[in-house]
């Protein structure tokens, strides 16, 4: 019986604690990222709304049918009046129903027009959908590698609270022989304090940097795992001068919408135009005054607008104004995505230099460190100089985890320029 109270409660325990997986790759991060995103899945509505529109244009070209039927009741039956007496025309009561086939046989490419218009948009639909998924994805690469450079911020944190600790018992130790005064124990005590809120900053950091991930990914908030560092880095061959903007969803949108206004220009301007159409119906009236109850009739005419005030001309105006509007967005859209991937380019080669630099002063540092101690154990330096040689230390440490963070960060920044992420 107590084996498996306990089994139970071992249980229990597995299911309120922190939720644990073996590794998450950023490539799972952003298939997971993609598939739970609500943003997302309103995006991709939009998509299949703008789609149906394409179906709404297409239907014109097609017969409109339509059926009316029902019962009319009056006061009294209608009547021709014959000098003193009157003769009734119609039934006081009567069912009815009209059927009628409406085929559109040339309206100067209005139909057409609509139908480009929505397969446009339906696409510049799309695109959008595809420049919020990198958006997306951005922002789980800043997140993936912000836990990672998070979690050696904490490591460096702590080594130097081992460091200052070990400072502390040297100088408890010469202060105890009466080689160094109170002030060198109270200021590394100080430091061994103020190291051990560093480390509590840092795993705060990497905390929030969980729960954002988390939200990313849809995954429960307290779910953690081993994050695995890969390497997103473009070749030297993509980083070039003048970027194939292709694959950029947003400029892809946006010509879309481009074309989509030029068919809205042609579509305007043929509201003057006739429309040439057939007609088929068959009207039934039921009247027992009449001896044709049923009227079937065939019909080929055209109808056309003569005036509508200044809205005909009023809509011409606005839909060349919307596509010039387009146009304008579309030549600030790639000149600004342009600037955002050379901006990013030279990031990624500044936080490469930046690598390569703190790497070796790291190695400086840690010799410093090494060689200031010795002085101190020595009574030839100060407290002051060991305090600050580990604080140059994880100073150093901190600009490479924060140069490499920078450097992925800016990796991506370039593949979210060109719609490659």
């Amino acid at each position: 019986m107590p084996l498996v109270m306990l089994l139970l409660a071992l249980l229990c325990c597995a299911g309120t604690g922190t939720a644990h997986a073996g590794e998450l790759t950023l490539r799972e991060a952003l298939d997971r990222a993609s598939a739970a995103s609500r943003g997302l899945k309103s995006a991709s509505r939009e998509a299949e709304i703008a789609s149906e529109q394409v179906n709404i244009a297409r239907s014109t070209r097609l017969p409109r049918i339509d059926l009316q039927g029902g019962y009319v009741a009056q006061a009294k039956a209608q009547a021709f009046k014959f000098g003193a007496a009157s003769q009734e025309t119609q039934d006081p009561r009567y069912p009815f129903f009209n059927f009628a086939v409406y085929q559109t046989l040339f309206d100067f490419g209005r139909t057409s027009a609509n139908e480009g218009m929505a397969r446009l948009r339906s696409k510049a639909a799309g695109y959008s959908y595809s420049a919020n998924q990198q958006d997306l994805f951005l922002q789980v690469v800043q997140a993936y590698y912000g836990i990672l450079t998070a979690q050696k911020l904490v490591q460096a944190a702590r080594d130097e609270v081992t460091q200052m600790e070990s400072h502390q018992k040297t100088a408890q130790a010469l202060f105890d022989e009466g080689v160094v005064t109170r002030n060198d124990l109270l200021q590394a005590e100080v430091r061994v304090a103020s190291s051990r809120q560093n480390v509590l900053s840092a795993q705060n950091e990497v905390e929030n940097g969980w729960l954002f991930l988390n939200y990313l990914t849809g995954a429960p908030p307290d779910f953690r795992t081993q994050l695995t560092e890969e390497p997103q880095l473009p070749s030297k061959q993509d980083l070039q001068g003048n970027p194939d903007l292709s694959r950029r969803g947003e400029i892809s949108a946006l010509e879309a919408l481009v074309g989509a206004d030029e068919y809205a220009v042609k579509e305007a301007k043929t509201s003057h135009y006739p429309e040439f159409f057939a007609k088929l119906g068959v009207d039934y009236l039921s009247n027992s005054k009449v001896r044709e109850q049923a009227i079937t009739a065939a019909t080929i005419g055209f109808k056309v607008n003569l005036f509508d005030g200044p809205a005909s001309a009023a809509r011409v105006r606005q839909a060349v104004e919307t596509r010039s509007r387009d146009e304008e967005r579309l030549r600030d859209l790639e000149e600004r995505t342009r600037l955002e991937y050379a901006m990013a380019v030279n990031d990624l080669k500044v936080a490469d230099a930046r690598i390569k630099v703190a790497e070796k002063a790291i190695t400086q540092g840690i010799e410093n460190l090494r060689i200031t101690k010795d002085r101190y154990q020595e009574h030839v330096g100060t407290a002051t100089e060991v305090v600050d040689a580990q604080t140059l230390l994880t100073k150093t440490r901190t600009d490479y985890y924060r140069s490499v963070f920078d450097l992925q960060v800016a990796a991506a920044r370039v593949k979210r320029a060109t719609g490659e992420l």
